[in-house]
């Protein structure tokens, strides 16, 4: 597996804030099944004095196929990513590791 950065950037106008507002709990959801599957490893958006968007952390097998799965995403699905890169990101100090699943 190869570790992705991803960032999304998003636009500013309030219907784009309104259609992501509407449109964040399905959101959450493709990110939370991203996240069990332990392919997304950390993801968070940016603070409130940075422009909007978001860091995303992920495992996957090449950019290719990830960019597949983001485009699964509902706020790419519904245009509300004004800009999403994706970048191999080569870890040399610290790792990051898929959180220990609890037992159910």
């Amino acid at each position: 597996m190869t570790t992705f950065a991803v960032t999304y950037s998003y636009s500013t106008d309030a219907e784009n804030i309104a259609k992501r507002d509407a449109h964040r709990p399905a959101h959450v959801e493709f990110l939370t099944t991203q996240f069990n599957a332990q392919r997304l490893l950390v993801s968070g958006p940016f603070g409130p004095e940075e422009a909007p968007g978001a860091l995303l952390i992920f495992n996957a097998e090449s950019k290719a196929a990830l960019e597949t799965l983001l485009n699964a995403d509902p706020f790419h699905v519904q245009g509300l990513i004004a800009e999403r890169n994706i970048r191999q990101w080569n870890i040399f100090f610290g790792e990051i590791t898929p959180a220990a699943k609890s037992a159910a």
